[in-house]
This record gives structure tokens, sequence and C-alpha cells, in this order.
């Protein structure tokens, strides 16, 4: 566990690919390992990390060099912001592509060390002919293998502010809401839920083939919306105004996925259903039309 000594909640970790498993047309499942995992920590939930991929033709990806595989960790270099600016200032057709993904499980050893961890990837645009070309992150992981190189910035510490769902105490009722980019957090959601507990869910994918078992001791009940080129937000909105929820005293809300479409779900939810705003919770985990580069650059 980390001491009273760590400088930060986040660290860079260097990793590799370790294994890969289609989940579906549209799914990757992709195991990272490495030494350093020994000092990744998180309670899992919808836990958000950042990971550094190499360009086509790079071993590894680009970083400054204090954060690259083989340097020692600085607690200076990963908790300040030097490294952002320096990752900024490399060429961009060098520089490491960065996206945003959610954890989807980790496995320990017998002294409670993290030795491996699960990251799902959604493939947009990598089948043949596709309407839109798959973006750098989608090209890397239909192509993955064991031994290629990443860099993560993930959590050092287990309870960490990258982790948004928080029911409160008195939670007598969870909803979920997610598209197919925010199913692993469903997921990995859903094996933390207790007995008992009820749970009413909305996950909606591209291809059937991508419908999951979905693991849970909660009084869960999941519905899968297919898109079947359909557009999502009217999908979502009609399910969920005609859904009769259990009773409850104090329901809570947890709704991520296209940004627009999280935010007219959340109009439903507070607007119409009445639940206070501050047990909603939502989250933009990418926006129709615009690349994660570009929202960066938009303050997103």
């Amino acid at each position: 566990m980390p001491t009273a000594a760590t400088v930060s909640p986040f660290r860079f970790f260097a990793l590799h690919v370790v294994r890969t498993l289609r989940l579906g047309p549209s799914l990757v499942r992709i195991c990272f390992g490495g030494d350093e995992l020994r000092d990744f920590h998180s309670h899992g939930r919808d836990q958000s990390l950042s990971l550094f991929l190499p360009h086509p033709g790079q071993e590894e990806p680009a970083v400054p060099v204090e954060l690259g595989w083989g340097s020692p960790r600085s607690s200076e270099a990963e908790s300040g912001g030097g490294w952002w600016q320096g990752w900024r200032e490399l060429p961009d057709d060098v520089r490491a592509v960065m996206r945003s993904y959610t954890l989807r499980s980790l496995r320990t050893d017998a002294a409670g060390a993290t030795y491996e961890i699960d990251i799902d990837f959604v493939l947009h645009g990598v089948e043949p002919g596709a309407a839109v070309p798959a973006g750098p992150a989608s090209r890397w992981a239909a192509d993955a293998a064991a031994g290629d190189r990443v860099l993560l910035l993930g959590p050092a510490v287990e309870d960490n502010r990258a982790i948004r769902f928080r029911p409160p105490r008195d939670t007598d009722l969870v909803v979920l809401w997610g598209d197919e980019t925010a199913l692993p957090a469903v997921a990995a959601i859903l094996e933390t839920l207790p007995a008992g507990l009820a749970a009413r869910v909305w996950l909606e994918v591209r291809d059937a083939g991508d419908i999951q078992d979905l693991v849970t001791d909660a009084d869960a009940e999941i519905t899968w919306l297919v898109q079947d080129g359909a557009e999502i937000s009217p999908m979502a909105l009609g399910a969920l105004r005609e859904a009769q929820l259990p009773p409850a005293e104090h329901p809570y809300v947890w709704i991520a996925g296209e940004s627009g479409c999280v935010k007219r779900l959340r109009r439903v939810f507070v607007q119409e259903r009445g639940i206070d705003r501050r047990r909603v919770t939502f989250v933009g985990y990418w926006r129709q039309g615009l690349s994660e580069e570009q929202l960066r650059e938009q303050g997103d």
C-alpha cells in the first residue's frame, strides 16, 4: 500500500501488452503487465486512466525523457505539470497519442500487489470500407500484440478523484446508463454493488455481438439497446422516459458516454423525473465529431 510519503495520488507506469481478447465486433480487451504495477492501487468502479500510445513504426510512446521506458520514476516529474508541457512540445507526428480509458479490472498476487490490469477498447472505423476511418487509438488496439509498450498515468492510491461513481450511503436504487465507451465502467460498477440493492441499467452498443454477460450481486435489471446505425440520443431518451423505475426514496444516477447524449439524459432525470441533481453523476467520455485532442484544445 502507498505510504504517507506518496507525493501524488497518480503516477506513470511503463507497461507492456500481455495478451488480447476480442470481446465482439467493436470491442477488444487488452491485458497489460509490468513490474511497476506493484505500485498501482485502485478501488475500481469507474476508475479513469490516461494511456500513452506509440505511433506506427515507434517501438514505444514518445514522451518527455524523464517519463520514458527505463527512466527512474521521479515523484517531482510525475506529480508536477512539467511533463504535460514537455509532451505538448514534441512534434505532432512524434508525440505519444494520449487517450482516456476506464480500468476494467485488475489482478493481484498473494501479497496484494497488482500484476495485471485490463482495459477494454472500442474499435471505431477499423472495418474495411468504414464511413469514418479509425483514429490512432483504435488502429493501435486493433493490431496490439504481446510485448507492445505503452505508458499509463494511473492511480497510486485506491480512493482517488478519478473515480466518479460515489453513491451516498442511503442509496436504495442505482440507475446506470452508458454507451459502449462506458461499458467497462458499468461492468466494473455492477461488480461492486451489494446483494439486494436495486439497480436498473441501460447499455447502448453498436452491434448485438458486443452484448456481454455482466456479473453482479445486486438486484439488477439490465437492458441492452443495439444502435444498428441509429442515432444514440433518441434511442436512450425514449427508453428512459418510458421506463418504470422501482419505488425508491434515495435514488442515485450515473450516466456516461457521448457528451451531448449525457447532458440530455441528465435533464430527463433531473427535470422530468425530479431526481435531486446532487444525486446524479454525469460524465462525457467523448463528443460526437471531435477528437480528444480537439476537446483538450477547448478545455474539456
